[in-house]
């Protein structure tokens, strides 16, 4: 990625993008969780405002731990591991832009 690209992305579109790499990873992938941590850099409303739509959504289970993380699990979709062979929570699936519309912070 350009200096310039990363420069145009918004502080909600890079955390999503950070959140979605920590779930999507093989190892939180064969453990069915990720830990997420909160950077510096991370505006509290931005975190708030996506860990509260990760909260919010059924298929999976937040846990606001005492240092600040946030662990995230889910159950194997038995449907899905059908069709795709595996137990992968699909989070380019999760309509970041839908559960965070009406914050104004998506624009």
């Amino acid at each position: 990625m350009s200096k310039s690209a990363n420069q145009t992305m918004s502080a909600q579109e890079r955390l999503a993008i950070r959140i979605s790499n920590m779930i999507g990873s093989p190892k939180a992938q064969l453990h069915r969780q990720a830990r997420i941590h909160k950077l510096d850099t991370d505006p509290e409303e931005v975190w708030d405002l996506l860990i509260g739509a990760l909260a919010e959504s059924a298929e999976l289970e937040v846990t606001f731990e005492d240092d600040g993380d946030v662990t995230v699990r889910w159950e194997e979709d038995k449907e899905a591991a059908k069709e795709e062979g595996d137990d992968f929570i699909n989070v380019e699936a999760f309509n970041w832009e839908k559960d965070t519309a009406a914050s104004g912070l998506g624009e």
